[in-house]
């Protein structure tokens, strides 16, 4: 694969940087971690009007027909920005999700709204236990005998489900020996009854929360793939998801870099910039070393899926090593700032919340370590 940057794929990274840079300063960020929707509404209308919505949506169905490495530049940037918002909720789990298991009708339904930022999605598959994986779903749809499903359970650290208007649920349909089959995607309308959220809090007070399905009522138009065999898109759902989070925290990663490259040239110490002692230009290289490795193998990942080919392997290799890399940055870029990277009023403390946050996002170090290391045959 070719690393270097696309003239489109320039072009994007540089107006998305610019417009970021321009409409979405920390003082925004700062009162959306404070505001009860988190959604900053008049920032969605000016993206979608820049096409970003339908980025990687095809053409046939309004969007700008782009591929998942064109929408990881635009996550990058997005990351670097610490943009709040449902963007990654929608777009990435919500309009995938559509895109990977979606019949023609909801396509066309549902993705020219998408692409017009008329429409909020979400997708909710993580339960108690807290882990992807098919044996610890308990959320269950009853089959009404007419075609339709009531739907009863739990789920948690749903992103932005208080704003969806529809929620991609995934259930248990039936029993089964393998816990892969027998579990169905369902497309729930939020406002239907039985459908209930709340806000959980969180440390970097991005909008997580936990839905409640009190026999909320789904129809066999709402069928996401097939009836009982929708892990397998579950499962596609999240590693292309787990691309963009490793995306977007390479974002946030490079951006803590370029903040304490600036902080260490500026700051003086002993009547010499810190930058200048040895000590520090070591610390700050490992940063930079740890970060372009995570490049290399995030976009490694995204490649692979955007040309078709197996990437989970390199899927969780990325999300292992971003997840300890951004953490490192963050911590090591507090070291360096001192008491003043503390402080409510600097923006270094917003990246070390998103840092934690976005670790235990689609599963963390120690979980996708595991599954290169069952695929390693470990």
């Amino acid at each position: 694969m070719d690393f270097e940057l696309t003239e489109e794929r320039s072009m994007l990274r540089t107006m998305a940087r610019d417009f970021l840079a321009a409409r979405c300063p920390r003082k925004l960020v700062r009162e959306m971690v404070e505001d009860e929707k988190g959604h900053p509404a008049e920032l969605w209308k000016e993206m979608a009007g820049l096409g970003w919505m339908g980025l990687a949506v095809p053409e046939e169905y309004g969007g700008a027909g782009g591929s998942l490495l064109d929408l990881a530049t635009l996550i990058e940037e997005m990351g670097r920005a610490c943009m709040p918002g449902p963007f990654f909720s929608t777009v990435v789990l919500g309009g995938l999700s559509l895109l990977e298991a979606g019949t023609e009708k909801l396509r066309r339904q549902f993705l020219p709204e998408l692409v017009r930022g008329g429409l909020l999605l979400t997708v909710a598959l993580t339960e108690s236990a807290g882990v992807y994986a098919a044996d610890a779903m308990r959320t269950k749809a009853i089959s009404d005998g007419k075609g339709g499903f009531a739907i009863r359970g739990m789920k948690l650290f749903v992103p932005d489900a208080h704003l969806a208007d529809y929620i991609i649920c995934a259930a248990r349909t039936r029993d089964a020996a393998k816990a892969e089959h027998g579990i169905t995607l369902f497309l729930v309308e939020r406002r239907s009854p039985g459908v209930n959220c709340s806000v959980l809090r969180t440390i970097a007070g991005d909008k997580l929360c936990e839905v409640v399905l009190d026999n909320a009522e789904v129809s066999e138009d709402g069928i996401l793939g097939q009836l009982d065999e929708g892990w397998h898109h579950a499962q596609a759902i999240v590693e292309k998801a787990t691309a963009m989070r490793c995306a977007e925290m390479l974002g946030g990663a490079r951006q803590v870099l370029e903040m304490t490259v600036a902080f260490a040239r500026d700051r003086a110490q002993f009547g010499h910039p810190i930058g200048s002692f040895q000590i520090i230009q070591h610390v700050l290289a490992d940063m930079f070393t740890g970060i372009e490795a995570c490049s290399l193998v995030t976009y490694d990942a995204i490649w692979r899926l955007s040309s078709g080919v197996p990437a989970s392997r390199e899927i969780s290799m990325a999300k292992a090593l971003v997840s300890e890399a951004f953490n490192k940055a963050a911590l090591s870029s507090h070291q360096i700032h001192g008491a003043v990277g503390f402080t409510d009023d600097h923006d270094l403390p917003l990246y070390f919340k998103r840092a934690k946050s976005w670790e235990l996002s689609l599963g963390d170090a120690h979980f996708h370590l595991d599954k290169v290391a069952a695929q390693a045959g470990i």
